[in-house]
């Protein structure tokens, strides 16, 4: 049965260290501590006699002073490693974690997930070729000498960087080594830890050279591993759940995160806030719980993503030259059926076509296989009908004949409609207002990858009025903008009050109007 040595770096709050040691050891589970002895030396003796009793505990005795993104992260771990082996023969895997780290499934799960297959779990990922690296620098990372911290030293760092781009300084990366890259929370089998201790010892001069990089701690055991153990024992992802923001900053769970974080298909998550007292002691608990039936949604990397840009505006693409020359024409008019609801609106725009209103078509800048002539290609994806919009629409009058045109639109692409109505065509909105009940919120969810079968009720129940209030705050957006000739129908007007509104948007007669605000199940779902 699997053993776990948690390889614990930390720097403050010895109290939540100790009890976090605590509880990761009650289940006959290990942890090496190594505390940053740029600490106050009274925070480590605190922890030295907080631990002192509990067999299944070592502290590093020879701390170093650590800095982000400095090889000291990298020694600072390797000694917490070497002290775990040491102190603990039975030991099967090696876990990296932080203080800010706290498991989201129990240790029985987790030594049966270890259990199940004989494998290294660590993100190794190609430096060079692949896209780990986001922003900032790449392969200056390595072929220059870092000496200083780029956050407490900035001018210095960059002042050294620069005289050796100057100077032609570059270095070669050791010929037989192959860089990989990913995160710095792994988990190793023994048998790997051993061959990363013996090459450390055997190859100073690969010692060397990562001491000199940039933030080596996402490079050194990523490449090690990758260079010691066949590719088929090694599982290129990271068993801790963690997200980054726009900025780049680790995302912060709080107490009310709990129900998400367990239906993660991971065994631990950071970075947990550090007032998050009650989610802290919940995922402690359930550490020691014996607990193993953990449905997994897998969700949360999407909600965080869904939940973080809402409300956010502007454009999607910036205007290329020939958009801002693009015209629809001075004579042609175009109707917009924004509607959330898809199928409501496309009810109406079949009843246009069936009455011989005008030339209708659906979603065709939200659905892609909404039903398009040949364009000559510019129509075969979203991003290109979206990128060339108005030139989209000018071949579509051209290929239909007419100079009347209806289109159905998502409230969400608010950006689009002000781009047509900088046009000097002639621009009307039907603005088409529909209940959402609670099954239709869930269902809108689920068809958008927000939520699955397996996520938790509590998290739906807590993520629903965040749509709903998203579906408001898009057709409010049209509403009060300034933009002229923007009607609306609404499921709760009578057909009378429906048909006054479609008579002067499509200006018909009034026979007609009454037909299409009396569409059969119109509104209905």
């Amino acid at each position: 049965m699997a053993k776990i040595a948690f390889i614990l770096l930390c720097h403050k709050d010895p109290e939540a260290i100790i009890r976090q040691a605590e509880g990761l050891t009650a289940t006959g589970d290990y942890v090496a501590i190594h505390f940053d002895a740029s600490a106050p030396a009274a925070a480590f003796a605190a922890i030295e006699q907080g631990t002192r009793e509990n067999p299944n505990v070592v502290l590093v005795k020879r701390r170093m002073k650590c800095g982000w993104g400095e090889w000291s992260l990298v020694r600072a771990t390797l000694a917490a490693i070497e002290a775990a082996v040491q102190a603990f023969p039975r030991a099967t895997h090696f876990y990296m974690i932080s203080g800010d780290c706290r498991p989201i499934k129990s240790a029985d799960h987790a030594h049966s997930f270890l259990d199940a297959r004989d494998t290294d779990y660590i993100e190794s990922f190609d430096f060079f070729t692949s896209d780990w690296i986001k922003t900032g620098m790449k392969e200056d990372r390595l072929i220059y000498r870092h000496f200083v911290n780029e956050r407490t030293s900035k001018a210095l760092f960059y002042g050294l960087l620069g005289v050796q781009r100057k100077l032609g300084l570059e270095r070669s990366i050791p010929h037989d080594i192959d860089v990989m890259i990913g995160s710095q929370w792994w988990c190793l089998r023994r048998a790997t830890i051993d061959k990363v201790l013996a090459f450390t010892r055997a190859r100073r001069d690969v010692m060397r050279f990562f001491a000199t990089t940039w933030i080596p701690d996402e490079t050194f055991f990523q490449t090690l591993v990758r260079h010691l153990v066949p590719r088929a024992e090694i599982d290129a992802r990271t068993l801790t759940f963690l997200m980054f923001t726009d900025y780049g900053m680790p995302a912060t769970f709080y107490d009310d995160h709990h129900d998400l974080l367990l239906s993660q298909d991971f065994l631990f998550a950071r970075k947990i806030s550090p007032e998050a007292f009650e989610l802290k002691e919940r995922l402690d608990d359930l550490w020691a719980s014996g607990r193993t039936d953990f449905p997994v949604a897998g969700d949360g990397r999407r909600l965080f993503t869904f939940l973080t840009h809402r409300g956010r505006t502007g454009r999607r693409f910036a205007p290329r030259f020939w958009e801002r020359e693009a015209t629809l024409g001075r004579d042609r008019e175009l109707i917009v059926l924004v509607c959330k609801k898809y199928h409501v609106a496309k009810r109406l725009a079949q009843a246009l076509r069936d009455h011989d209103v005008l030339p209708t078509l659906n979603y065709l800048f939200d659905e892609e296989d909404t039903p398009m002539p040949d364009l000559g290609g510019i129509e075969s994806t979203l991003t290109k009908r979206h990128r060339h919009r108005r030139a989209l629409l000018r071949m579509l009058y051209r290929q239909i004949g007419k100079d009347r045109l209806a289109i159905c639109l998502d409230p969400v692409n608010f950006d689009l409609l002000q781009d047509f109505y900088g046009d000097r065509a002639e621009i009307r909105t039907l603005l088409i207002d529909c209940h959402f009940d609670e099954d239709y919120l869930e269902g809108h969810a689920a068809r958008n990858g927000l939520i699955g079968d397996k996520t938790p009720r509590t998290t739906i129940d807590r993520l629903l009025p965040t749509v709903a209030q998203d579906f408001v705050s898009e057709s409010l957006a049209i509403r009060e903008s300034d933009l002229p000739g923007v009607y609306r129908i609404a499921e709760t007007a009578t057909p009378e009050t429906n048909a006054a509104v479609l008579k002067a948007v499509f200006d018909i007669d009034a026979e007609t109007a009454r037909i299409l605000a009396g569409t059969p199940y119109l509104f209905d779902d």
